[in-house]
């Protein structure tokens, strides 16, 4: 059954030439109004259409005949940490590795080539005395969607890349998407004071599994994301 088309334009790449993956993750969870786990199965093409169809397991995104990605309605049932104070995230976004060395800088989350008012500007870096990565983030107007609260998408693309900093590896080689899983709870004001954390929850070779939430400016959890990255070749 084709539920619409999707077209990632290139404003929100990820690495060269692809789109970000929480981004095009949460443009799939449009068709829905329930939590959904999410696995990319090729590099999502920027700027060609791509079909949304449901499907008895449940949806499935495509470009010609060949699938995207799947999706399926799943909750991400994990403990998420205590978030550090707005102070101590903004610090702890100054120790973001990919301020110094970064494989694709000009990724639309947490690309340090991305302009403010452009890019997102996540940058997570090491919570001292914490095993947690952690960054501020106050969303702008280029990503606002109804009532003047940040549009569902720009969630999941926000808990992406938190993930992904996540582990050690990190400062060596890089890592992509292969699946995520968003339960959002809430929505932040544009210009609200947000916190964004990471922390691994286990590895398993060259795969690493994560957790990321985001916290409004009261404290309250407004959303989380479970995630499994695989380490590349730089």
């Amino acid at each position: 059954m084709h539920l619409g088309s999707v077209t990632i334009d290139p404003r929100y790449q990820g690495p060269p030439a692809t789109g970000n993956g929480g981004y095009v993750c949460g443009r799939l969870a449009h068709f829905v109004d329930h939590p959904i786990a999410v696995r990319l199965l090729v590099p999502p093409q920027l700027d060609v259409s791509l079909e949304a169809r449901r499907t008895d397991e449940g949806m499935v995104l495509v470009h010609d005949d060949v699938e995207v990605a799947r999706a399926w309605r799943e909750v991400p049932r994990l403990t998420v940490p205590v978030p550090p104070s707005a102070a101590q995230a903004k610090a702890a976004a100054k120790n973001f590795v990919g301020l110094h060395s970064h494989p694709f800088p000009g990724c639309f989350v947490c690309g340090p080539d991305r302009e403010a008012g452009d890019g997102l500007r996540i940058f997570p870096g090491a919570v001292d005395g914490r095993d947690l990565v952690a960054s501020g983030w106050t969303p702008g107007t280029n990503v606002a969607g109804e009532e003047g609260r940040v549009a569902p998408e720009f969630l999941w693309a926000a808990l992406d890349c938190p993930g992904g900093y996540a582990f050690p590896h990190t400062r060596e080689r890089p890592a992509v998407l292969g699946e995520m899983c968003v339960e959002l709870r809430g929505a932040p004001s544009i210009g609200e004071e947000c916190v964004l954390i990471g922390w691994q929850t286990s590895a398993e070779g060259r795969r690493h599994f994560t957790g990321s939430a985001i916290f409004g400016e009261s404290g309250t959890c407004l959303g989380v994301g479970r995630a499994t990255w695989f380490e590349v070749s730089a």
